[in-house]
Parts: C-alpha cells; sequence; structure tokens
C-alpha cells in the first residue's frame, strides 16, 4: 500500500478499515495512494494483477494529485459485487476526497465495498 503522503495514525485507520472489509467480505483488499501516470485505469488494473490472489481481491487506487480514483475487482468478487456497486462506493469516496477527508473517504469506501461484497447469510442449512 502506496500511502506516503498519510501519518502513521492515518495509515493505521485505513489498515484497520482493510482488515475490517477482509473480515467482513472474506476477499482480500488492497489500497495504493499516489501518482498513477497518464493511464491511470491500466496502472490500476496492472497493481490488481500483481497481487497474490487478484481473481479474490479488491484494488483502491488513489491519485489524490490527478484527482483520480479507479477501483479494481476480480472475477470471483464480482460475482457478488456489482459494478453499480462499485460505482456507489467509488460516489461516497469522492464525496468525502472532495471535502478534503482522504483518509475518511477511503474507510467509508472500503466499508461499503466490503458490506456489498458480504456473502449472503444462508438461512436455512441441511443438517
Amino acid at each position: 500500500m502506496g500511502v506516503g503522503e498519510f501519518n502513521g495514525a492515518e495509515r493505521f485507520q485505513i489498515d484497520e478499515a482493510i482488515r475490517a472489509a477482509e473480515q467482513v467480505s472474506r476477499f482480500e483488499f488492497s489500497v495504493f495512494v499516489g501518482r498513477s501516470g497518464p493511464d491511470s485505469r491500466g496502472f490500476a488494473t496492472q497493481l490488481h494483477a500483481a497481487l497474490v490472489a487478484p481473481e479474490r481481491s479488491v484494488m483502491i487506487m488513489l491519485d489524490p494529485a490527478a484527482r483520480v480514483l479507479e477501483i479494481v475487482t476480480g472475477a470471483v468478487v464480482r460475482r457478488s459485487l456489482t459494478d453499480q456497486e462499485v460505482e456507489l462506493a467509488a460516489l461516497q469516496m469522492r464525496t468525502s476526497f472532495a471535502d478534503g477527508d482522504l483518509v475518511g473517504g477511503l474507510r467509508r469506501g472500503i466499508q461499503m465495498l466490503a458490506d456489498h461484497a458480504r456473502a449472503p447469510e444462508a438461512l436455512h442449512t441441511e443438517s
């Protein structure tokens, strides 16, 4: 996670949000904050592909200087998390970012993504 712009307490808050999201959804979450270059989507996709289990992962790439946010989800994640749900989380994050709250925006977005990706609870099980 490239979070050089954040202090230790802020990094801890983001790490805590990631851990909670992974417990709720059972998917891997990664965050990169930094420069993405001219092809932000391609860069985010490369970051996602380099993860240990990209098919079960969510990559959130934020380039604050360019005001770019990209969210890449793996094939298994997409079975539980729709494009519309990803866009709603991105909208929530962008709203917080516009108010100058990068950490809060990331935390809320990670939580929203995890909540939407959560596997449905089984109402009935075979005994």
